[in-house]
């Protein structure tokens, strides 16, 4: 009987992927990830991450709760995460990153402090304090769950050698990052790094001259052009490692997204059902080479038979053969039953995970136009500040324009005062001669020559004179 292979083995066999294209991530954490709506996220994500980027690090608690994640302290499958950079305490890690490059600086800023309240005991506690982030972490991914997705562990733990450069370099390419802790995590989807730094600033003008500064270091031109050098970077190791000569996806923004679909609840149901079918599986492979051996002897007792002495057609064959043929029928239907069972789920995961995949480009491309929007946003902000600033300044313009209009409006109702006076009262016929060649010549208006030569009007325009009338009337029902 020839021997069983097992049910779902996979071997790895190279093939031709020489048009292969995979994708890069390069998280950075950032801290407009804490809100209530990022926590919501990271809770319906597979990753246990927020879409919107790995959160900050800003305060001990959150170091902790990385620690935790990183290193998987509540899950039984520690074999599937590998540390290749720092401890197994990422806290101390992180710590000690503070007092290799800190502690000088703070001695040195101490003994320059006349006022001991002034003073810094412990640097690490007194930035958790400030509420800035303490350290960054950094999530680099190669490859997307449909690449991943049928790689067996052999290929898959090969991105340990992959990974190893990425954090050398990452060194090389931002030295004034310090890295702490680097771990790779083999229990999700794909293979990914978490990184956890200490942006490191130097010559500061205020305080210790070397503290931790993580905006100086990862601005929007530097992280570009970091991501740019480390997805190029890790492409070469992977050809390198792997003995293959894959490209890289063209470079997209909103590429670090995790994936973010409302019917993530199901997916899980389905993975807790393939963790309870993998048991039965291994079951069914146990079953199997039990059946093996039964088969053995199933051909031991056929090859013994022999026929009667009074008719060569008849066999002889003892009780205990027969409930041994029976038990061997009945141990194939069972094992069939199984295997049939198992194949249907891999069958459905296979396609669950596929539509996964798709709504995930589709939650890419939706990212990526909500990016272009939040840009022309953005811009637009930036053409409203400008106009808003203009307008300030017109408002401005506009007052002092006022006031210069009243110190007119009082120069001109001296000068109609006066005209008025040297006409209808001094009998001034200079003044009346210049009265009607100013008005002949449109610079007085027709209330105002009336005013000049009008001995009746008084001198105030009528738009004045109105105003006055009404608001005596509204005194007067006021009363």
């Amino acid at each position: 009987m020839a021997k069983p292979k097992s049910i779902a083995t996979k071997k790895f066999q190279r093939r031709d992927f020489m048009e292969q294209e995979l994708a890069y991530s390069f998280h950075l954490g950032s801290d407009k990830n804490k809100s209530k709506l990022a926590k919501k996220v990271a809770k319906e994500n597979l990753s246990g991450t927020t879409s919107l980027s790995n959160n900050a690090i800003q305060n001990a608690k959150d170091l902790s709760d990385v620690n935790k994640h990183n290193l998987r302290y509540f899950d039984n499958q520690t074999e599937l995460i590998r540390t290749i950079y720092g401890t197994s305490d990422i806290v101390n890690d992180v710590k000690q990153v503070y007092w290799d490059e800190f502690e000088q600086a703070r001695i040195e800023y101490n003994n320059k402090q006349t006022r001991e309240d002034r003073k810094i005991e412990d640097y690490f506690k007194k930035v958790c304090d400030s509420q800035n982030d303490i350290a960054c972490e950094i999530i680099i991914e190669l490859g997307d769950m449909d690449f991943w997705n049928d790689k067996d562990e052999r290929y898959r733990f090969k991105m340990v050698d992959v990974y190893n450069e990425q954090v050398k370099d990452l060194i090389k390419i931002i030295p004034d990052f310090k890295i702490a802790n680097a771990t790779i995590h083999f229990d999700e989807v794909s293979p990914h790094m978490h990184i956890v730094g200490v942006p490191v600033s130097y010559d500061c003008k205020r305080g210790m001259k070397k503290q931790v500064v993580k905006s100086k270091l990862f601005t929007k031109t530097t992280l570009t052009q970091i991501q740019d050098k480390m997805r190029n970077a890790c492409i070469k190791s992977f050809n390198k490692f792997y003995d293959m000569d894959f490209k890289l996806k063209e470079k997209q923004k909103g590429r670090n997204q995790d994936i973010n679909v409302k019917d993530m609840g199901d997916y899980r149901k389905i993975k807790k059902q393939l963790a309870k079918k993998e048991q039965k599986l291994e079951k069914a492979n146990t079953q199997i080479k039990e059946l093996y051996n039964t088969g053995n002897d199933v051909n031991k007792i056929l090859d013994n038979l022999k026929p009667t002495l009074m008719n060569k057609n008849n066999i002889v064959i003892s009780s205990e053969s027969v409930q041994k043929l029976k038990n061997y029928t009945k141990d194939v239907k069972n094992i069939t039953k199984t295997v049939r069972s198992v194949n249907d789920l891999n069958m459905a995961i296979k396609d669950f995970e596929h539509s996964v995949f798709k709504i995930e480009k589709e939650n890419r491309s939706l990212k990526y136009q909500l990016e272009l929007k939040d840009d022309e946003i953005d811009s637009l902000k930036g053409e409203l500040s400008t106009k808003d600033k203009i307008i300030g300044k017109l408002q401005v313009e506009k007052e002092k324009l006022k006031q210069e209009l009243h110190k007119f409006k009082d120069f001109w109702h001296s000068i109609m005062k006066y005209f008025h006076k040297r006409i209808c009262y001094d009998k001034d016929e200079n003044y009346k001669i210049v009265s009607k060649d100013l008005y002949k010549n449109g610079i007085f208006t027709d209330d105002e020559n009336e005013i000049a030569n009008d001995i009746t009007r008084k001198v105030e325009p009528k738009e004045d004179i109105e105003k006055s009338k009404t608001k005596k009337k509204d005194n007067f029902e006021l009363k």
